[in-house]
This record gives structure tokens, sequence and C-alpha cells, in this order.
């Protein structure tokens, strides 16, 4: 199994007709997506906006970043069990439009006792130069949803229109000649190169809550009864794994499954000789003690004796109950011999550090910290707000102070945040 990314740098994006690509500039045509977002019956309108790095601009709540792909005819399915059959991602050509995002914005915040503007791109000013997602061109899509629905469906409504519109853009690269190519290196557990090798671990969800029938996280489906899966690392990177559709809290975004930071590391490394990066395992953190140790015991032995690991990183989805499941799984593997990097966030709200310590296992000591509550900004009233409702354009006018977590891209649980602790 191999993956080549064939990249098309965007610069600028405009509104005209017909859509195509020239150079680097993306021509959008509204009418179009307007009729592929409307396939969807939850949907009954939706408007579109262009989003500039630089601009002093704000938009919110953010429902989700996807980086716009589309797989070249003939070398799989976008998106496999939400768009198409769930054939296995990973293979062949992607086209991918680099330095461009499908942010979807949402009619609904995420939990008000956390915070009333949901996460928000934040495009200038200290904030936006913490955030990854400040430097790219951004196609705001905000859906208009049928009254009364419950909130699940809505939400599996901008899931929808978030990936069909970023597919149906990358389509528009399909046929040009790619700016650059990347294609990954083999890897997986034959190699035998002698370096030490090295396997990850990520949670793509938290039974924390069940998840809905019909909620799309590993091909298509809800994850609800999954054991730990063994999943080659370019799966990750081709669109078989998207967030929960409960996963404002805590910073995981489509975008960085697809451009997953643990994982291309793990490949920068295994190109450059360092390790064998010999595979990955997802899992689910569990609900309850039973749920836990046979996740954890599934997902340790699977490190052990399939990929026969040397060491492993592994990475945890939701809030602070999860970091138990990292722990356990960590001490697992360090009592068979296999070092362990985990990392965690910070989700206590009252700064005390008996509150942030949510684990203490002698054997897992190498913590990597990805960002928490403690850090905030005041920010000023922008030239632009764009919401998806009056009450969120009002919140989002500012001036006003908003914690790192509710700047979307600041604080991330795939790997991408700038944040680390400091002690003073």
């Amino acid at each position: 199994m191999q993956l080549t990314l064939a990249n098309h740098s965007i610069e600028t994006m405009t509104f005209a007709t017909p859509a195509r690509l020239e150079g680097t500039d993306l021509v959008i045509d509204t009418t179009e997506l307007r009729r592929v977002v409307l396939e969807d019956d939850a949907v009954v309108s939706v408007d579109f906006e262009i989003v500039r790095p630089g601009e002093r601009c704000r938009a919110g709540p953010i429902f989700d970043v996807i980086e716009p792909r589309a797989k070249e005819h003939g070398s799989g399915v976008d998106f496999p069990g939400i768009l198409g059959a769930a054939v296995t991602a990973g293979v062949g050509t992607t086209h991918v439009l680099s330095g461009a995002a499908v942010s979807v914005l949402a009619e609904i915040s995420p939990d008000l006792t956390r915070s009333a503007t949901g996460r928000v791109l934040e495009m200038s000013g200290t904030p936006a130069e913490a955030s990854p997602y400040s430097v790219l061109t951004h196609l705001l899509v905000i859906p208009h949803t049928k009254a009364n629905l419950p909130r699940q469906a809505i939400e599996r409504a901008y899931r929808i229109a978030g990936i069909r519109v970023a597919v149906t853009l990358a389509r528009l690269a399909v046929g040009h000649a790619a700016d650059s190519r990347h294609r990954f290196e083999a890897v997986g557990p034959s190699a035998s190169r002698g370096l030490p090798r090295i396997a990850y671990i990520g949670q793509i969800f938290s039974r924390q809550r069940k998840p809905a029938v019909d909620e799309p996280i590993l091909y298509g489906a809800n994850t609800d009864g999954m054991l730990p899966i063994m999943l080659h690392p370019d799966e990750w990177l081709d669109g078989a794994i998207v967030p929960s559709l409960h996963s404002w809290f805590g910073g995981t975004e489509t975008y960085y499954y697809q451009n997953h930071p643990i994982i291309l590391d793990l490949y920068r490394r295994h190109q450059a000789g360092e390790i064998d990066f010999v595979g990955t395992v997802a899992t689910i953190a569990g609900s309850d003690n039973f749920d836990r140790e046979r996740h954890c015991n599934a997902a340790a032995n699977l490190v052990k004796w399939n990929l026969q690991a040397d060491g492993a990183v592994l990475s945890k989805y939701g809030g602070g109950l999860p970091h138990a499941d990292l722990a356990e799984t960590a001490r697992l593997l360090e009592n068979m011999g296999i070092k362990t990097a985990v990392m965690v966030s910070d989700v206590s709200r009252d700064r005390r550090i008996e509150s942030a310590l949510l684990f203490n296992v002698p054997e897992v000591n190498a913590i990597v910290y990805n960002g928490g509550n403690g850090t905030h900004w005041e920010v000023p009233k922008v030239d632009r707000v764009v919401a998806a409702t009056t009450e969120f354009a009002e919140l989002l006018a500012g001036p006003m102070k908003i914690d790192a977590s509710n700047i979307v891209g600041v604080t991330n649980q795939q790997g991408a945040s700038k944040m680390k602790s400091l002690v003073y």
C-alpha cells in the first residue's frame, strides 16, 4: 500500500463561473456548490464566504476544517464509507489543494458551560500567530438546517456538507499538472533495517458518550463495539477517519487527520533512517473499567505481537477521562519492554495542579503537552465577522476575552499545537 499526494498550490480564491483551477487561483462556482450541499434534505440553504490570511476577520463557531482533496480516477473513493463504498483508503493518487481549507460554520454552540462562542477562526493578531489555520485561504461553508432537527442530525449535515464541498473543489485539480508530488515510503511490520521499530496508537473516539447510529467516524461506522484495529498510516491520511460529531472540545479536525502531525513526523524519521515506522493502531477510550481493560490490553498486544514494536507514540481523544486509557495502554507497553511517549492536554478549569494531574504512573514518564485552558487573549473588534446567525455575529464582534482552547488550531489533540508547558 502506497499513497501519492499530488499537491496544487492555492494562493487565492474567487467567486465566478465556471469553476476552474487557474494556476494558483481557485475559481469557485457557488451555484454548483449549493446544489451539492442541498442534496442533503436536512439543509434548507447554504451561504459561502472567502476569508484570506492577514484579514482582520473572525469567523465561528467552527464545526470542522477540511483540506480539499479528491482521488484521481481509478485510485479509490473519496472518504470511503461516507461518500462511497467502504473500500480501503490510502492507495493510488490523491489531489490536494495545498494552502486552501473548507471550514464549516455551525448555527449552534457546542457546550455553553465551556464556551458560548464555540471554536473561533481568528485570521489576525496574536491568536492567529498561534494557529496554523490563519495562513490558509478558507472557503467558509454556512449550512442552514431544517427547524427542530435533533442535534445529531444537524451535526451530521455539517459533516457531509463540508466533505462534499471539499471533494468538489479538489476535483477541479484532477487532470492538471501538480506543483509537486509526494509518494509515501512503504512502511509496515515487515521493516527490517535494524532500526528502532516505532508504532503509533491513536484514540479516535471516547465513550464518554454513545455515538449516534449513523455517526461516521471510521470508514463511515460509528465505532460502537469497536476493538482496537491496525491501520496502515496512509489510511489515516486519506479519508478513512473523520472526527466524531462531538469533536468540538479539545481540538480535532479533519484537516489534521489528512495532515496528521504524528504520522507525518514518524514518516519523516523513517525516511531519514532514524526509525522503522511499523504501523498504527486506532482505538477508543472506554466507558468503564471493563471497556478500558479490554481496549488497552488489545491495543498493547497488537503493538507488541503484531507490529513487534520497540517504541510507541500515543495520543488521546476527547476530555479528561481518555487520559486513563492513554496512561494504562502506555503502562502495559512499558511493562512489555516497549518505550512510550504520550501526548496529553490540561482540561482543568481552576488552574490548580491537582486538578490538571489526570494520571500518575511512574513507568509513563515521557509526556508531551498539547495545550489547554491556561492561556487566553484579549482580542479587539475586527473589520469583518462571519457567523451563521446574527446572535453569533454580535457575540464574535469583539472586543472580548477568549481562551486558547476556543481558537481553532491553537490546541490540537492530533499534535498540531504550537503550545507547550513551562515550569516557572
